[in-house]
């Protein structure tokens, strides 16, 4: 939806599905970093008069619609509607918000409350209300890029959880059935 470098000339709404950003490393590696859920808007550097490139690339996970402007028609309707301007500034308090949350979670918490926040984080915004708890459409493999862990660690940590009875795991999806029981060590 959009790419990491190019020219950021367009600002997107995400109306239904769901999207992530991710970001590609100097080698290659690729780092997926927050969901985007319909409702909130991407590709806010469309609006600066000054020639932008976007900063991370942004995906659709599921099929998405979204709603799109070019820059000179957003700064049109920015000039116009004022609160359109607040509404970004809003959103990149609550990305410099993350991104704290994120740095001091990762220099002051074990791997176990790490992954444990992100389940618990996922829940509201990515999760579905099924009986007996909570289904979050996610793989081990994102769990351990946005807890920052390795792939080994998050199915070891997801393997404790449902022998706990915290989780139930199938192929693509966690149940979360007690929040509570996350952060328990088991060992």
């Amino acid at each position: 939806m959009t790419h990491q470098g190019e020219p950021a000339d367009q600002l997107l709404l995400l109306w239904s599905g769901r999207a992530r950003y991710f970001f590609e490393t100097a080698n290659g590696k690729r780092v997926n970093l927050r969901w985007i859920t319909p409702g909130h808007t991407f590709g806010e550097a469309a609006l600066t008069f000054r020639p932008s490139a976007y900063l991370v690339s942004t995906e659709a996970v599921r099929e998405s619609t979204a709603l799109v402007w070019n820059s000179p028609t957003i700064r049109a309707l920015a000039q116009r509607f004022p609160q359109l301007v607040e509404n970004v500034f809003l959103t990149a308090l609550d990305y410099l918000s993350w991104y704290i949350a994120s740095h001091a979670a990762l220099t002051s918490q074990t791997a176990r409350e790490r992954l444990a926040h992100v389940v618990l984080g996922y829940a509201p915004s990515i999760g579905q209300e099924v009986t007996g708890g909570i289904e979050l459409d996610v793989t081990n493999e994102e769990l351990a890029h946005a807890a920052n862990i390795t792939p080994y660690t998050t199915s070891r940590l997801i393997s404790e959880w449902q022998k706990t009875g915290a989780i139930r795991k199938q192929r693509g999806k966690i149940f979360l059935r007690s929040p509570k029981r996350l952060f328990f060590d088991t060992a």
